[in-house]
């Protein structure tokens, strides 16, 4: 399989894509950036140079304080009154399908008990008091860089992307060529595949990573972000499951599983992407100046973000 061939992975093929798309050793034994080491100050220069209108445009949603189907554990709000002021507390797990949050290289192990990207154990880096390696907290200077939108359903003529007809690898190909745009190293590639008007269309859709019938975005697309040296992933509706032949699950959230610990590439789950297309299309352009300020959080997994496109 390649994108050349518009066919998505075998079984075989998928399960080579560890060794086929890995860029341990790439910048070093002590990186701690991986895929982010491919923003360079020159990248950083051509995405200011994107912004025309100034428009600024959010890609997070709220806090998720309501329970749900894909919000088992609802962000924790107490507000604190006094007679001349107030303030409040906010305790939030913000890995999962709720809430807008960055994923650290930490995060995610090769295999249960196994390692993290670049070779590290995690039975030595991973500890009660957090992780003692590719922390979230060592990305504090932000990340900025060129965003390019891959409106997928735009390119296909409808409102969301079905589980029977998931995002692949050369659909983002075409989607740049439509849009004009030359993948450049160093992009935050911004997937949407419609998930507001997937969640509206679908209200109550079951939770889980394993869900057979879960939509979104094709393994296949690991392809893609490595030919085009990618340093980020914005989605919305997120991986649907790999498959065995016999249509069974072989491996949920399968770019999780191999984008963070091989590809060594961060991924900014649950993106709200329905503003930013509609400004997208407004001005007739699909890359804009990305910003993303996690919270230094030491040596945490990741971070809850609002991430901000300048057009």
């Amino acid at each position: 399989m390649s994108l050349a061939d518009r066919t998505p992975p075998t079984v075989d093929e998928f399960r080579a894509y560890r060794e086929r798309f890995s860029n341990w050793g790439r910048w070093g034994e002590d990186d701690q950036f991986g895929a982010l080491n491919l923003i360079t100050p020159e990248a950083r220069a051509a995405a200011a140079a994107t912004v025309r209108e100034g428009r600024s445009v959010s890609l997070s949603y709220p806090l998720a304080m309501e329970p749900g189907p894909e919000n088992l554990e609802p962000v924790q709000h107490e507000m604190r009154l006094d007679a001349d002021h107030c303030s409040d507390f906010i305790g939030i797990a913000y890995h999962g399908r709720a809430n807008t949050h960055l994923d650290a290289l930490c995060h995610v192990y090769t295999r249960a008990g196994g390692e993290l990207f670049g070779g590290h154990s995690s039975a030595e880096h991973i500890t009660p008091e957090g992780a003692t390696t590719l922390s979230v907290d060592h990305w504090r200077e932000g990340i900025v860089t060129r965003g390019v939108l891959y409106d997928i359903p735009r390119l296909r003529g409808v409102d969301f992307v079905s589980r029977e007809e998931p995002v692949h690898g050369w659909e983002l190909a075409d989607a740049a060529a439509a849009a004009g745009i030359e993948p450049r190293a160093g992009d935050a590639v911004v997937i949407r595949s419609g998930a507001g008007p997937f969640y509206a269309a679908h209200p109550g859709f079951p939770t889980g990573y394993d869900d057979p019938s879960r939509p979104g975005v094709h393994a296949s697309c690991l392809e893609f972000f490595h030919a085009s040296d990618a340093s980020l992933l914005v989605w919305d509706l997120m991986d649907a499951p790999m498959h065995n032949e016999d249509g069974s699950v072989l491996m949920g959230a399968p770019l999780h599983r191999l984008t963070i610990p091989y590809l060594g590439m961060p991924l900014l789950d649950n993106a709200q992407l329905e503003d930013i297309a509609q400004a997208c299309a407004e001005a007739g352009r699909w890359e804009f100046m990305l910003v993303v300020a996690p919270l230094v959080v030491p040596r945490g997994t990741g971070s809850p973000v609002n991430p901000i496109a300048v057009l």
